[in-house]
């Protein structure tokens, strides 16, 4: 891939609202030729969407967030993507990792309140043949979503250093 298509997604992926003549300034090229990149980069599925970082626990004081760690058998022939597509086919599932170590899949939810969580962790995702072992975490509280800050008015303590 062309640096310039790098340099154009390292800023979108720093701002997706940035102008385009903002990046066309800033990297000393037209502002059609930013366009026409953008636009063949989302034709090409390498840019899929833009989104807002969003301080969930200001926005969605009443949902609950989760982590589930999965241990998946895989199958002889479609190993962990047939499994992976039915599972990030639920509403509740907001991103889905195919992971190393010492679970397979990671999971990030959403729900309503603890137990529509539980339910769906219960009736849903446990019930999938294949499923060997689930780990829940909710979340308690977010620092840091996006490389952004959410608690951005509190100064970062300085760690103390004793001789």
């Amino acid at each position: 891939m062309p640096d310039l298509y790098l340099q154009i997604l390292q800023i979108l992926s720093q701002d997706a609202n940035v102008p385009h003549e903002s990046i066309a300034k800033q990297l000393a090229v037209d502002t059609a030729k930013v366009k026409a990149i953008i636009a063949e980069l989302e034709q090409t599925k390498m840019i899929l969407g833009y989104k807002a970082i969003i301080n969930k626990e200001k926005v969605f004081e009443d949902k609950v967030f989760a982590v589930i760690e999965v241990r998946v058998s895989p199958e002889r022939t479609g190993g962990f993507d047939h499994i992976s597509k039915r599972l990030y086919q639920f509403p509740e599932v907001r991103s889905l990792y195919l992971m190393s170590g010492s679970y397979d899949l990671l999971i990030f939810i959403e729900g309503k309140n603890l137990k529509e969580v539980a339910g769906f962790v219960a009736t849903k995702l446990s019930t999938i043949d294949r499923i060997l072992h689930t780990a829940t975490h909710f979340v308690l509280k977010t620092y840091k979503e996006d490389g952004i800050m959410l608690d951005a008015e509190a100064a970062p303590e300085r760690l103390k250093v004793s001789p």
